[in-house]
């Protein structure tokens, strides 16, 4: 902007009657000046908000605006922009910040962590929100905000180093790196002040920039080594052979599993727990094939356990991120759109595994928590809501939002109605989480019916109309924060959950849902043929990665088993071309995250396990055995068996690092059924057959229902095994088929049922 242009936009007047630069600091304490064109453009930004902006700061003039602004209000990243009125001088990743720590010689301090993550809240406002921490970031580093959700890669690589040298990760992620990008330390979250064996944020950064003056070939040493080993660790190993799949990993896992399984309370482990997304759908496969009691219980325990802790909303539905200990009871509160969807898909397995209709129940609640309060008016998804809300007085406070005091309850409901809740949610004066109590289950609900006198049918529905008056009532509180980024990948995660549910449960709604949101994706979300990460404030931006086309991929796979139409295979078929194109190891086998004309990192990730979502690489390598099995093209199959063979090491040493690849291995351990219904082209819908295949646990399969006509000729095309299936004698008519060989064509749904309930054991 020439000197000109910055003199006249400086003229503008903004609503409180002011310069739009003289909004904006001339400097932040410790830094460089901002420089005026850089002050306009803070300033517009920040004319923008509007007079009830309310800067997320302790810093703030008398008129209410921010003391501080800093190049993040130019971002359109929520995180990003909650650390916009820091004093720190924050740039967001990329060449300008590293080009100025070359230029004044400074190491660079990256701090990466998401919107709804409770500690990076907690280190916000105690040392980044600080004048004085700030000013010592300011004189002595340059640094670097990241947006891990939107920038998984750079999280990625970082984390690995942290790993590295700490042995654990988690966020807020803070490295320190070389002008180079090169790590040469970091940690998670740190006080702002010491402790003994934990130094404080502040000892750790003057430590740190000495080091750096009077001993730079030391650091110079730590980076390089420091970069060594995350390369080594990202970058995998190639398959240079391919393996058989064999049953040892299975074994394996599930006497890991079951060594580490919490016999009272479900779950892993005895402490902080997080939700099992990913444990329980291979424990149900695996019960299926074997017989196996203790995996089914493993994974029946831990389902209920989770639905009846405090992970639980019982008021509005879904599930908070994890619990902080090993009941279940007191959670993060931050929603995540990826665990719920994930965990959808664990109690549809759940229920069709054990016919418990209870299962059922937390799945259809957590799907229409999503539809009420996470989808965008366009019909997409968002991404997470915090654990952080406004408590009377105007604080921040974690959990307020969803606890409850009896009285809050009284006042809802009336004395004689709020005593069932009290007793069976385990509400009390005392509480269980900073005076207020989190909604659990305490006893059996027969055991409160038979206390009130009352029948457990008749106490189920007035807890029912009790909870949604209790919804109506906590909606009156000053909501969460919104995290209202579009994210591809997660997006993907929850077409498949209301995809799935919508044939499970026979709701075409569920399904309708997940179309929507698919059409989003493919219409909104891709740019010349290739995906984008994330959409935000009306327009779609960022290099898609790995998991934003297996996820989405994955989701119209399950969509097409949903509703049949055409579209949804033949996009995903379009999709996986682009990402054999652009993310596949062709010599080594399996998927990077990045693609081949990305930023180029100090390693290019082959992601190795599953963390908070799936593998990316997981998940491809399940979506090209379905389409191997929906086309029959032998490419698909060739592919998976290399990406198996890429992370041979990690199936057969550590396989619960990655679950969700080993329901692959379970597939290819399998005769997977090809399913065909194909009913007249005008009359009845399969339905009967239907209701058979949906209570029928069968999750190695494909499945294609199909009218008669112009979407019977228009799936043929794609799928070889539709061609010459007719509707017999007018009636709906199934073809059950293994390696393409079909048992003989029914209408009944009793023979239905047998031919899809037989199962091929697995020897264990």
């Amino acid at each position: 902007m020439g000197a000109a242009r910055v003199a006249l936009v400086m003229l503008v007047l903004t609503p409180f009657g002011t310069s739009l630069a003289s909004n904006v600091p001339s400097a932040l304490p410790g830094a460089p000046a901002l420089g005026d064109a850089l002050r306009v453009r803070l300033g517009e930004t920040l004319a923008r908000q509007g007079a009830d902006y309310v800067p997320r700061t302790r810093h703030r003039r008398a008129d209410g605006l921010p003391t501080y602004t800093n190049r993040l209000l130019l971002e359109s990243s929520p995180y990003l922009r909650q650390h916009a009125h820091n004093p720190v001088n924050w740039y967001p990743w990329g060449d300008e910040a590293f080009a100025q720590a070359k230029r004044l010689g400074r190491p660079v301090l990256v701090s990466i962590g998401y919107s709804t993550c409770h500690w990076c809240h907690v280190m916000e406002e105690e040392s980044f929100d600080d004048v004085a921490t700030a000013r010592l970031i300011n004189e002595r580093f340059i640094a670097i905000k990241v947006d891990r959700e939107v920038r998984p890669d750079i999280d990625a690589v970082y984390m690995a180093a942290v790993q590295r040298l700490a042995g654990r990760g988690g966020w807020p992620l803070n490295v320190w790196l070389t002008p180079d990008r090169e790590p040469f330390y970091g940690g998670t979250y740190f006080p702002p002040r010491g402790s003994p064996g934990r130094p404080g944020f502040r000892d750790v950064l003057r430590q740190l920039s000495d080091l750096w003056n009077a001993d730079p070939e030391r650091v110079e040493q730590a980076a390089q080594s420091l970069t060594a080993a995350v390369r080594a660790k990202l970058e995998g190993e190639s398959a240079d052979s391919t393996i058989e799949p064999r049953v040892a990993p299975l074994r394996r896992v599930l006497a890991v599993y079951g060594a580490r399984f919490d016999e009272e309370w479900g779950g892993l482990g005895g402490g902080q727990k997080f939700p099992s997304s990913m444990s329980v759908p291979l424990l149900l496969r695996i019960h299926r094939r074997t017989g196996n009691d203790r995996a089914l219980q493993m994974a029946v325990t831990t389902l209920e356990r989770m639905a009846t802790g405090g992970i639980h909303d019982h008021v509005g539905g879904g599930f908070h991120r994890y619990a902080t200990e090993r009941t279940w009871l007191v959670p993060h509160f931050e929603k995540m759109l990826y665990d719920n969807a994930r965990l959808v898909v664990a109690y549809l397995d759940g229920w069709q595994a054990t016919g418990r209709e209870d299962f059922a129940a937390v799945a259809r609640k957590t799907l229409d928590y999503v539809a009420r309060e996470m989808k965008s008016p366009e019909g997409a998804f968002f991404s997470a809501t915090d654990a952080d809300s406004r408590a009377p007085g105007g604080h921040m406070h974690e959990g307020w939002f969803f606890t409850w005091t009896p009285g809050e309850i009284r006042e809802v409901l009336g004395d004689d109605r709020g005593e069932g809740i009290l007793d069976y949610y385990g509400v009390s004066e005392a509480g269980n989480f900073e005076g207020r109590s989190i909604l659990h289950v305490r006893e059996p609900l027969a055991s409160v019916a038979k206390r009130l006198g009352t029948s457990e049918e008749d106490l189920r529905l007035q807890f029912d109309l009790d909870l949604a008056r209790l919804y109506e009532a906590r909606a009156e509180r000053p909501p969460p924060l919104l995290d209202d980024k579009v994210l591809a990948a997660w997006n993907g995660l929850m077409i498949s959950a209301f995809a799935q549910a919508g044939l499970a449960l026979g709701e075409p709604d569920y399904t309708a849902t997940a179309a929507t949101a698919a059409g989003f994706a493919l219409e909104r979300m891709r740019q010349d043929g290739r995906l984008r990460r994330v959409f935000k404030d009306g327009r779609a931006d960022g290099d898609a990665f790995l998991d934003d086309y297996a996820f989405l991929i994955a989701g119209l796979l399950d969509l097409h088993e949903a509703d049949g139409r055409r579209r949804w295979l033949e996009e995903a078929i379009a999709l996986q071309k682009v990402q054999d194109a652009h993310y596949l190891d062709a010599a080594g086998g399996g998927y990077f995250t990045t693609a081949d004309d990305q930023e180029k990192l100090l390693a290019r990730e082959k992601p190795d396990f599953d963390g908070a979502v799936p593998a990316g690489g997981s998940v491809a390598f399940l979506n090209l055995l379905r389409l191997h099995e929906i086309t029959t093209e032998p490419a698909y199959l060739e592919r998976a068996v290399q990406t198996l063979s890429a992370f041979r090491t990690v199936i057969e040493s550590r396989p619960t690092e990655l679950a969700v690849m080993l329901e692959g291995v379970e597939y290819l351990l399998d005769t997977p059924k090809q399913v065909i219904l194909v009913a007249p082209a005008s009359g009845p819908g399969p339905a009967e057959l239907l209701d058979r295949l949906r209570t029928t646990y069968l999750p190695n399969r494909m499945l294609l229902s199909v009218r008669e006509g112009s979407q019977l000729r228009e799936n043929a095309e794609l799928v070889p095994l539709v061609r010459e299936k007719a509707a017999r004698g007018g009636r709906p008519t199934a073809y059950v088929c293994e390696r393409r060989i079909c048992d003989l064509p029914t209408s009944d749904p009793d023979v239905f049922s047998k031919q899809i309930g037989r199962v091929a054991p697995l020897q264990f």
